[in-house]
């Protein structure tokens, strides 16, 4: 039974990453992967979830790059600067990552998946960088009136102001960003006494 929940992921994986998700169906998938379309539904309630699955996988295996790479021995506004870069860069490679900006698309499979999974599922945090950013207070590199939590959640609206740069000015938003992710990190490491 798992070997068909294998080949389905496997093979909407790829189908998702030629296609895209708006223009990949369910019964494209399990032709593909040689199984009837009630057998998707066997294991997955949905293209939503199923898509969303694979998306988070392939987050995950995207942070884990962006973390290996960092030079850990640079400052704090340094490792968030080119971790930003790295994840912003990895996103737009992906096929499957790249859907996180079509926003009329990305917007209705994440409401889908927190409906059949609760709300706290999605959850795009770096829980490996959860840990950096406390070592970070513990040093003193980084304020400590501020939940880590909530600094992540900070790092993560970064992220996510790049999904409205046509909203922003295609024409400011690279400088933008910078200045933005510059004077936000300049606040998180000049720590009140």
């Amino acid at each position: 039974m798992e070997d068909k929940k294998i080949l389905i992921y496997n093979f909407a994986k790829e189908v998702f990453s030629d296609k895209g998700f708006k223009d990949t169906n369910i019964s494209e998938i399990t032709k593909k992967a040689g199984v009837a379309v009630g057998t998707f539904y066997n294991y997955y309630p949905s293209k939503e979830k199923l898509f969303m699955d694979i998306f988070l996988e392939e987050n995950e295996k995207l942070k884990v790059r962006c973390l290996k790479s960092l030079d850990l021995s640079q400052s704090p506004l340094e490792i968030i600067r080119h971790m930003l870069t790295l994840n912003i860069e990895g996103m737009k490679e992906n096929p499957i990552l790249k859907e996180w900006y079509n926003k009329s698309v990305f917007e209705k499979i994440e409401q889908t998946y927190r409906e059949e999974n609760g709300l706290q599922t999605v959850n795009f945090l770096y829980d490996s960088f959860l840990d950096l950013v406390n070592q970070w207070q513990t040093q003193g590199k980084m304020r400590k009136d501020i939940d880590s939590k909530t600094i992540m959640m900070i790092f993560a609206a970064i992220i996510n102001v790049d999904t409205h740069k046509e909203e922003i000015g295609l024409e400011y938003f690279p400088e933008l960003l910078e200045h933005m992710t510059e004077l936000i990190m300049q606040s998180l490491i000049n720590c009140p006494e």
